[in-house]
Formats: structure tokens, sequence, C-alpha cells
């Protein structure tokens, strides 16, 4: 399917010269003089190359037809990460290339979306939260108010995050899965 190379937007996948490539951002860039072009950043699926090009904004691009599809997450080998469709039971492994920096935020029979193209995983789209608790964090220091800065702390996953003076080691909160960033504290 052509589209304009303005329409293109954050984990579509397009075709170009028979590759397939996952676009990782898209920016329309508009200068005082001359002609718009979008700048589209973007990883070869087939061996995780990653190239930028520029378009003029009226230029077409083919998009490759892609189906998003639920499925839970099961484990983790040395092959890949390993997926199943809740409805049909396949299972499906996808390359750590395609799960890229989202990898510590998958959390055992978690639902998370998959873009296929014929039946190869391009691109993982996880819940926007997830639940994670502290594992290590500085203890309060005396004088510091709830409104000050926050802490450093380490996450059940492995990932630093910032969290508010009051939250200790153990205590569970939701946490972005975009960038790791804290929430609020967990309500179960």
């Amino acid at each position: 399917m052509r589209v304009i190379a303005s329409s293109i937007r954050k984990g579509n996948v397009i075709e170009q010269n028979g590759q397939l490539y996952v676009v990782l951002s898209a920016e329309n860039i508009h200068p005082g003089k001359g002609t718009p072009v979008s700048q589209i950043e973007m990883r070869r699926i087939s061996d995780g190359v990653k190239i930028s090009e520029r378009y003029k904004t009226t230029d077409q691009v083919e998009r490759a037809t892609i189906e998003d599809r639920n499925y839970n997450f099961l484990y983790e080998d040395g092959d890949g990460f390993h997926f199943m469709n809740a409805e049909t039971y396949d299972q499906v492994q996808v390359p750590k290339d395609v799960i890229g920096n989202s990898a510590p935020y998958l959390q055992e029979n978690m639902t998370v979306k998959l873009s296929m193209h014929d039946v190869v995983p391009v691109a993982i789209t996880l819940p926007q939260r997830v639940t994670l608790e502290v594992v290590e964090t500085e203890p309060v220091t005396k004088g510091q108010t709830a409104s000050s800065s926050y802490k450093p702390a380490m996450l059940s996953n492995g990932v630093r995050s910032a969290v508010p003076p009051h939250v200790g080691v153990g205590t569970r909160i939701v946490v972005l899965t975009e960038d790791g960033s804290y929430v609020e504290r967990a309500k179960d």
C-alpha cells in the first residue's frame, strides 16, 4: 500500500528495495524556505541495521501490510523470546533485536501486541504500565520533605528508576514501560 511520507509514524513497517524496515522515529520538518521533508529513522528487520532516510513529504513510500495480534509472553532463552497466541495456542519466537529495550519489562503471562508481517514478528507493543517491586533504594534522610527531589532506586527487573522519598525497599510501584519512570504506588 503506497502512502505519502508525511503520514509515516513510529512503529509502521515500510518496504524499500525489497527489504522490510520498522520505523523507529519519524519527524516532519518544515523549513522556512524550500520543500518540507520527512526525516525517518528505521531498522532493517532482516539484519537489524539502522538507517536514516529523508523524503519529500509528498513522496510515496510502500507501507507493508502488518497484522497486530495479542500474544502472551512465555519465557526467554538463548534463542530469543517466546510468545503464545491465546486463541490458537500457536507459539512464536521473537529475536532479541525486535524486543530491544522493552525486554526488562516483560513479565510471565503479560499480554503484548506483536506486529506480524506474514508470519514474521517485526515489532512489539507492551502495556503502558507495569507493576514492579523496589529491591534497593537509599533510606530517607532527615529533613527531606515529600515535595523534594526523587531518589534513585533499583527495581525487581534490574532497571534503575527515580522514586519519591517515601518509597522504601519492598514497595510495589507502577512504572511506565516507555522509560521506566515512576507513576504511583501499586494498589494491590
